[in-house]
């Protein structure tokens, strides 16, 4: 599969649009966040590794906001309960279109992968069936605050006992000087990846309007009041970071 470098926000532009998961930013998008977010192949490959700690077999697993399905193929991989399979998520028709490349290769690269079935279509919309493990890997953030109880709250009530929701997200710090502190880190995470100050600028420009980070303490509380009995932090790195939360 082509990868092509991410150059996106390269040129001055006259207005920057809101980011929009499109076929310019599918097209580049393997490069972009392995460049914007640290720690993001540690989080994707051990995504597998405690998705089968928690899978049952018989049940679902599924990937919400699956871009181009870097989960699901961690879970293909790691995954080996009898009767499980994965429906991946997405409402970009780009991603869906892409993600379904990919999975088609991986299926040529390894025999007795768990089957999977990708979506396209918005999770707020969608209704779950009984799962073991619900995967979230930077996706509540582009959901409107708002929005995000309720759609914890249906996640919850599709988890089997036992099951798990992995949630994986970027960082925002109630102390100022904190926060500060690792945003200018994310930012020289950045430019060592070789992003310019005027990429870096533009992509701000662009997503400050569609993402919108919580706090830790957010995500343990709306957790918790979505029904999840236990929230464990499992890893962070800067201002990224992700959560098993148990029912």
């Amino acid at each position: 599969m082509n990868r092509s470098p991410d150059r996106l926000f390269a040129h001055p532009l006259e207005q920057v649009p809101d980011f929009a998961f499109n076929e310019d930013v599918v097209r580049v998008f393997p490069d972009m966040i392995k460049r914007s977010v640290p720690g993001y192949p540690t989080i994707v490959e051990n995504l597998g590794v405690l998705a089968a700690r928690f899978a049952q077999p018989n049940s679902t697993l599924y990937d919400l906001g699956a871009s181009l399905g870097a989960v699901t193929q961690s879970l293909r991989r790691h995954v080996r309960n009898d009767g499980c399979r994965v429906i991946a998520v997405d409402n970009s028709a780009a991603m869906v279109e892409r993600c379904r490349q990919y999975l088609t290769a991986q299926d040529s690269m390894f025999q007795e992968l768990l089957p999977v079935n990708v979506l396209e279509a918005d999770i707020l919309a969608l209704p779950f069936e009984p799962a073991s493990v619900v995967a979230m890997n930077f996706t509540l953030q582009f959901i409107a605050p708002d929005q995000r109880l309720e759609l914890l709250g249906r996640i919850r009530q599709a988890l089997l006992p036992g099951g798990a929701l992995i949630l994986s997200e970027k960082l925002h710090f109630a102390d100022d000087d904190e926060q500060t502190l690792l945003n200018e880190l994310h930012l020289d995470f950045k430019r060592a990846n070789g992003y310019s100050d005027l990429e870096i600028a533009q992509k701000r420009s662009a997503i400050e309007n569609v993402m919108k980070p919580d706090t830790l303490e957010t995500h343990k509380a709306r957790l918790r009041a979505a029904g999840f009995s236990k929230v464990v932090p499992w890893f962070q790195c800067l201002n990224f970071a992700s959560l098993i939360a148990l029912p």
